[in-house]
């Protein structure tokens, strides 16, 4: 066995390890500057996705919980969903921007790429949420089933997908 044609996928291996560490260390530490309360990311998230639902006819109301780490849409009174830090779509984020860090120094292509698939990525995450809460509202026992796996595919699916376009289309690997 020749080591050195292993060579370019240990050192992405190093590189994505190094890279997906280090980002979590810092959005770990960020995370607890706001507790018990959420990080503002999650906030953000549910505050836009709350937004969205209200233009498309669920009059709707965010409120931040300040000994949680959530932030929850109430409809009608009623809780429907609570937004936790992992839902906000930082981490997935995170594993996007660690595999293009990782695979390639295509530096001008990363400079609109990141920022282009971040925003796909937030965009679908905002959608999980506005769906999740229509399934909590009208199909609450469909609620776990969408959101442990349905929909978190979906969303898995789409950076899977963007990675594709990565490879295929901007990487000279």
């Amino acid at each position: 066995m020749n080591l050195a044609e292993f060579k370019p996928t240990i050192f992405f291996l190093l590189r994505f390890l190094a890279f997906y560490l280090a980002a979590n260390l810092i959005y770990g530490l960020l995370v607890v500057q706001f507790m018990p309360g959420p990080d503002p990311a999650t906030v953000l998230a549910t505050d836009q996705t709350a937004f969205f639902l209200d233009i498309f006819g669920w009059p709707n109301q965010v409120v931040v919980q300040v000994l949680k780490p959530t932030a929850t849409i109430y409809y009608q009174g009623k809780a429907i969903v609570a937004v936790y830090e992992g839902c906000n779509g930082i981490n997935v984020m995170i594993i996007f921007v660690t595999f293009l860090v990782a695979f390639g120094p295509r530096q001008k292509a990363l400079i609109w790429f990141i920022p282009f698939g971040l925003t796909i990525i937030h965009v679908v995450n905002l959608l999980r949420i506005g769906l999740l809460f229509l399934v909590a509202l009208y199909r609450p026992s469909y609620l776990y089933f969408s959101h442990k796996y349905f929909l978190t595919a979906i969303l898995y699916g789409v950076v899977l997908i963007l990675w594709l376009v990565w490879v295929r289309y901007f990487s000279k690997r």
